[in-house]
């Protein structure tokens, strides 16, 4: 992919929501929200503080991430949908 974040961006793949709930239900597509949990594809280089230096972001390309409901924006790039979002809107990582 050619796309770069910028400053404290990050680029996201949504990760699919289980179509099964536990008990074995299968959830419609039409019944279902959208994903709170995504990939990190691409991480921007980060903001400046106060003398001008380079912070750079706690997520790295690779983490497994929630983040809110509605945050980020919507982009269609190669065909596939991803989000682009300010590292602030991300909740935490999620360890595997």
């Amino acid at each position: 992919m050619k796309f770069q974040p910028l400053h404290d961006r990050v680029l996201v793949e949504r990760l699919d929501q289980e179509s099964k709930t536990e008990s074995g239900i299968i959830i419609p597509d039409t019944a279902k929200e959208k994903p709170m949990q995504g990939r990190v594809i691409e991480v921007g280089s980060g903001t400046k503080d106060e003398k001008g230096n380079i912070v750079s972001l706690d997520v790295k390309v690779g983490d497994k991430v929630l983040f809110a409901k509605w945050g980020g924006t919507e982009v269609k790039l190669e065909n596939k949908e991803y989000l682009i979002m300010k590292e602030s809107d991300i909740l935490g990582i999620i360890k595997e």
